[in-house]
């Protein structure tokens, strides 16, 4: 493993995404300055773009990079950051993501919803660039750094819309409730930085045998303070309350942006420290690892109830999807709940393919959301009413990635929760496998009243639905892909964990 003490004008390849997005993002503010108001609408959402497909070339060419060192591995500034393909592959999420958000948007936001859709598009690449940080961090500090470079950006993101109150109110609502969460990561990240006397995620581990001995109460009070930021930030309940409001209140690409790229970053984060610390503390000597996971589990149950009964009574489709992102957020910590052992190895595998099911269902449904909107200016689900007979295709791209949600074969959102129900059964953890399928089975009701509204019912118009080219190729390219997870599972696990390794890409030393 190549390891950096300083960084020096060679080590710059290796950073060189993230220096992409800031350069872009610094050109782009500039640019708006000078530019008229009308011109700089399309030309710096257009340059967003160029500016996150320019970042995701790059990364796929240090993955290819990686290849060729010794270990797979590059470690900058003493192991405060890494190249590695834990971190690459969820740069590619986050870019393509916000590729296709930025790409959906083009000409669909109305000038009264979204005044100065310039500024929207611009701070999209510092919240992405704070995504990619917490992925490749590998200290407790520059972790901190990454989420609050998104979330100071995700605030401002979701009060875009200065006109209305709803986006006012979400955007307060998402710094309190933001900045609380990240209180409490600090606070807990603080305890374990005092108990270890390290920051670097490699030496905690280290230290973490006699921190057991010396201040096992201090440990429990650290991870479970971390665990309740974290909980908030990724609005697991009972942490989820902030959640639909803010859905409801942000742009629909900004409600997008958080429901795909933000919650990923957090997953990121989560999954480098608690893999690091709590998951190798030694057994025979303490509860704290069984204590720590079994909170996880807790979580992830209570997220799969409450957001799947949440979501049965909500007729607003933004806060349904906010409860149903509730519901995912659990089933997307499940496989870190479940730990890794010798029977549970392919924790990563199943997480980053679910997350790439769910962004791609994610970002399809809220861009044919967008459209219905920006045309009829109704976000309940009535508002899809009659959709078929105005957009047949539309319609049947959106029954797909309304199966997806739900779990039905042969989609990406099938496939994932299986692959992690059959996890949950491989490691014994049954009660977390039956709620899993109970909330599964549960949450048709949900997704089957759009498709019924879709097909079965009139809407107030029979006038053709105006569908932007953006928006249309955005629908259908997220439609294939989730139909493409759906068709071949076997080989994408299959190429995920040959290309990913735990003791490699997942432990920092």
């Amino acid at each position: 493993m190549e390891t950096k003490l300083a960084l020096t004008l060679s080590d710059l390849w290796y950073v060189t995404p993230e220096l992409i997005l800031t350069g872009f993002a610094v050109l782009l503010m500039l640019l708006d300055l000078v530019l008229p108001r009308r011109a700089s609408q399309y030309i710096v959402g257009w340059l967003t773009l160029v500016g996150l497909l320019v970042s995701g070339v790059f990364v796929v060419l240090l993955m290819s990079d990686l290849t060729r060192t010794d270990s797979g591995v590059v470690e900058l500034l003493a192991g405060s950051y890494r190249v590695d393909d834990f971190g690459n592959l969820l740069k590619l999420v986050f870019l393509g993501a916000s590729a296709f958000i930025v790409f959906s948007s083009l000409g669909a936001v109305k000038d009264e919803d979204v005044p100065i859709k310039s500024e929207m598009y611009s701070l999209v690449l510092p919240a992405t660039l704070g995504a990619m940080v917490m992925s490749s961090s590998g200290d407790l500090i520059t972790l901190f750094v990454g989420l609050e470079l998104l979330s100071i950006t995700s605030y401002i993101l979701v009060g875009v819309r200065k006109k209305n109150k709803l986006s006012s109110e979400a955007a307060f609502k998402y710094f309190v409730t933001g900045g609380t969460a990240s209180a409490f990561i600090l606070y807990g990240m603080s305890f374990l930085y005092g108990i270890t006397g390290s920051t670097n995620l490699a030496q905690i581990r280290v230290n973490l045998g006699s921190a057991i001995e010396n201040s096992e109460a201090l440990l429990y009070i650290s991870f479970f303070l971390m665990l309740a930021g974290f909980a908030a930030k990724l609005a697991l309940a009972p942490f989820h309350a902030w959640s639909p409001d803010v859905y409801q209140g942000a742009p629909t690409p900004v409600t997008t942006f958080l429901a795909v790229v933000a919650k990923g970053a957090a997953f990121a984060m989560l999954y480098r420290i608690f893999i690091n610390s709590a998951n190798l503390v030694p057994a025979g000597e303490s509860f704290l690892q069984q204590d720590v996971f079994l909170g996880l589990g807790i979580l992830a149950a209570a997220a799969m109830i409450v957001g799947t009964a949440g979501a049965l009574r909500q007729r607003n489709f933004k806060r349904l999807l906010a409860l149903s992102g509730v519901a995912n957020a659990g089933i997307l910590l499940t496989p870190l709940a479940l730990g890794f052992a010798d029977i549970h190895t392919s924790m990563f595998s199943e997480f980053i393919y679910y997350l790439v099911a769910y962004a791609f269902m994610n970002i399809g449904a809220f861009t044919v959301l967008l459209i219905v909107t920006r045309d009829s200016g109704n976000e309940t689900v009535s508002g899809f009413a009659g959709l078929y007979h105005r957009a047949p295709w539309t319609a049947g791209a959106m029954t797909v990635l309304l199966c997806s949600l739900a779990g039905l074969p042969i989609t990406g959102g099938f496939f994932g929760k299986l692959f992690i129900l059959f996890s949950t059964i491989q490691t014994k953890t049954y009660w977390l496998a039956a709620i899993m399928l109970v909330t599964t089975i549960v949450s048709y009701a949900v997704y089957f009243s759009i498709i019924r509204q879709m097909y079965m019912r009139s809407g107030a118009t029979d006038s053709r639905l105006k569908l932007t080219v953006p928006a249309t190729i955005t629908i259908w390219l997220c439609t294939a892909a989730t139909l493409v997870l759906g068709f071949l599972p076997v080989p994408i696990l299959n190429w995920i964990n040959d290309l990913f390794s735990i003791p490699v890409d997942f432990l920092v030393r």
